[in-house]
Parts: structure tokens; C-alpha cells; sequence
């Protein structure tokens, strides 16, 4: 069977591809631009179909992680509207694709976030709650939008809204690990906001579950059962590496140096999985400690 990544480069795409190929799938990965590898096929996410639909043909699945970096800098105007397009645009091109396909795809993976929900502070939050009004929610509805399009008889399609990843080889936590390794991590502001999480290998497990159970549709929160807060999230991961977390980043200084961004790094989402459980998925790392553990950090 094959399957199509866009985005198949990055953290997730990776790690997701590996797991795909170990179930004996085909993956292709689309690519801005062309490479060494046999495998990879190159695409423009400007909004419209170009090639792409010859190169579905006989796909079976299309997972959708296309975006630019949430937190990989300040967000100026043109940030933010980088961020948009990437996503909005990206997602347009693939379904214009598959609407131009003899023989669609049977399956539209298309990524989404928790910060579709915007913040809630300590409230259970299942797919069906409604979306926020901040500018990452906004962005999640659009996003989403588009990939709602793709809803046929012939195509299913599902919205993954993730949480934060866990891995060693990619994401926030690689990025978290240098200042706790050091002794000089801590909470994020006041530290209640909280941290849904998910271990990189229950996402790729999470993510073939979908493929392979027909029963899947819809809204789905690629989030581990027990999210945390944030100061939990940094005492949890101090005590795995044998450090201190002690040292709190104040919320005027991220508001400081980041602007807009902090908002997103001092609110959060209580967001559990509600949808794969109640269809029978069965998460392997449950809770934090355990999930840090097995990635010996």
C-alpha cells in the first residue's frame, strides 16, 4: 500500500515514515525540491493542484504536515502570515490535488493542534469542544477548513490535533533539554498552564491506527492521556535527568523577548484524547515520567 507525507522531513515526518515502512508501506515524501532520494517527489504548496494529481495516482493515503515552525521565532506580521499561508496554502494544494484524481485517495490525514481550542486553563478538553479566538485557533480553524473539503464518498478524512511531541531526535523537548541538562530550568510563568503531551512513538502508532480503522473520522487529539502542567511537565523531566528545576522563566520576560509568542508558551490546554479512546486505541505511554524514561534522556 502507499502513502504520501508532505512534510515527511521534518521531526514527525521522519519518525513516521520509519514506523509506516516497518508495516511494510510505500512512502513517498513530497519535497519542495528534488533529491538523491528515489522516494521523494517534489511539490509547489502555492494553492493549486500543479502536477501533484499524477502523482497521487494509486496513492492511499496522504498525511498532510506541511506548516512553517510555530516557535522558531518572534511573530511579526509577516510571521504570522507565513505561518497561515504555509498551512492554509499547502493544505489547498493537496485536496485541489485529490479532487483531480481519477481514483482519489482513500485517506486524508491533514495536521492540526491543540491550540485549535485556544486557552482553557484547567478544563478536561475533547474534540467536541468549540474552537478560540487567538490568533494559533484561528489558524487551526482555517486549516482544518481546507482540509474538510477533501470529505467525499471515495476519501475519509481525519484532523489530527496535536500536542507536544516527545522525542529525542526533533521538536520542543530537544530544545528544552540543553537549559535542564544545565541545572537552570524551571516553569514558564505562573507554571499551571497546561502541557498536553504525547510520546513520538504513540503519535506514529496513533497515526497508522487511523489509516487502518475505517471507523475513523473526524477531529482527533494526538494527545497522551494524562497531560500535565507546565511546572509538573519541568519538575517531571528535572527528576528523570537528575537536575533541579528551580529557576522560572517570568512571564514579562518571555512577553519581553518573544512578544505575541509567549501567550502561546503561558496559556495552554488540558486536551485528552477522547475520540481514539472511545474507538479503542490503546496509548503505551499513559503518563510523563515513564514516556521521558523510555527516551533515555
Amino acid at each position: 500500500m502507499s502513502i504520501l507525507i508532505a512534510g515527511g522531513s521534518g521531526f514527525l515526518g521522519r519518525n513516521l515514515r520509519e514506523a509506516l515502512e516497518a508495516r511494510g508501506y510505500f512512502v513517498h515524501v513530497l519535497s519542495r525540491r528534488s533529491g538523491g532520494d528515489p522516494s521523494s517527489l517534489t511539490w509547489s504548496p502555492d494553492g493549486t493542484p500543479g502536477d501533484l494529481p499524477s502523482k497521487l495516482s494509486g496513492v492511499h493515503t496522504v498525511i498532510n504536515l506541511a506548516g512553517e515552525g510555530i516557535a522558531d521565532r518572534r511573530w511579526s506580521t509577516a510571521r504570522k502570515e507565513a505561518i497561515r499561508q504555509s498551512r492554509v496554502l499547502a493544505t489547498r494544494t493537496l485536496v485541489s490535488a485529490m479532487a483531480a484524481c481519477k481514483t482519489p485517495p482513500r485517506v486524508f490525514i491533514s495536521s492540526s493542534a491543540v491550540g485549535y481550542y485556544g486557552p482553557h486553563g484547567d478544563e478536561p478538553v475533547t474534540e467536541s469542544a468549540m474552537p478560540g479566538t487567538d490568533f494559533l485557533a484561528q489558524v487551526c480553524v482555517e486549516w482544518e477548513q481546507e482540509a474538510r473539503a477533501a470529505e467525499s464518498e471515495s476519501t475519509r478524512v481525519v484532523l489530527l490535533r496535536t500536542g507536544l511531541p516527545l522525542g529525542i531526535d526533533g521538536g520542543a523537548l530537544a530544545k528544552l533539554l540543553l537549559p535542564f541538562k544545565l541545572g537552570v530550568g524551571g516553569p514558564l510563568g505562573s507554571g499551571q498552564q497546561f502541557m498536553p503531551w504525547i510520546h513520538v512513538d504513540d503519535w506514529c502508532a496513533l497515526v497508522v491506527w487511523l489509516i487502518e480503522h475505517e471507523q475513523a473520522i473526524g477531529a482527533f487529539n494526538a494527545t497522551a492521556p494524562e497531560p500535565v502542567t507546565n511546572r509538573v511537565f519541568g519538575q517531571t523531566l528535572a527528576r528523570v535527568l537528575h537536575r533541579p528545576a528551580v529557576v522560572p522563566t517570568p512571564a514579562f520576560v518571555l512577553q519581553l523577548v518573544l512578544g505575541e509568542l509567549a501567550t502561546a508558551l503561558l496559556t495552554g490546554q488540558r486536551a485528552v484524547p477522547a475520540h481514539a479512546e472511545q474507538l479503542g486505541f490503546r496509548f503505551t505511554y499513559r503518563s510523563l515520567e515513564p514516556a521521558l524514561r523510555s527516551l533515555s534522556l
